[in-house]
């Protein structure tokens, strides 16, 4: 009985560990510098990883987050078929908002201003991003 109980022990420890290294994970890295003239860019860079290319959401470090990243496509849609755009810059500039997502989600304001060459260049990145967003809805 004890010559059988062991190796399926093993054998269930053993999928219990390959079941934990194939848990997704976030690689946490410092921003890079984009261009603040391209909200593409920006977005490609600092969004795409969780919301996706097209910003349905659906970016290769969703499924490493606790709460889905929101459908970005969908905010003029939820919004009365208005874009929503003071309170996605608000967002972006790291205003508090309750809608801001989980704590997986970073606050951009500081990060954009890290990556600018001062206030200005800041808030055209937050401009330019914003419109980008803008440009994906539904």
């Amino acid at each position: 009985m004890l010559k059988r109980l062991i190796p399926m022990l093993l054998m269930a420890a053993l999928a219990s560990i390959q079941a934990a290294a194939q848990q997704p994970t976030i690689k946490r890295a410092p921003a890079q510098r984009t261009s603040a003239a391209s909200g593409q860019e920006m977005f490609d860079s600092y969004c795409a990883v969780c919301h996706g290319k097209a910003g349905a959401g659906n970016g290769p470090a969703a499924a490493a987050l606790k709460i889905p990243p929101a459908n970005l496509t969908l905010l003029a849609q939820h919004n009365g078929g208005t874009f929503p755009t003071e309170h996605v810059s608000g967002v972006l500039q790291g205003a508090a908002f309750p809608a801001h997502g989980s704590k997986d989600m970073p606050i951009w304001g500081p990060v954009l201003s890290a990556v600018s060459n001062g206030a200005q260049e800041s808030h055209l990145r937050v401009y330019n991003l914003t419109e980008y967003i803008k440009s994906l809805q539904k």
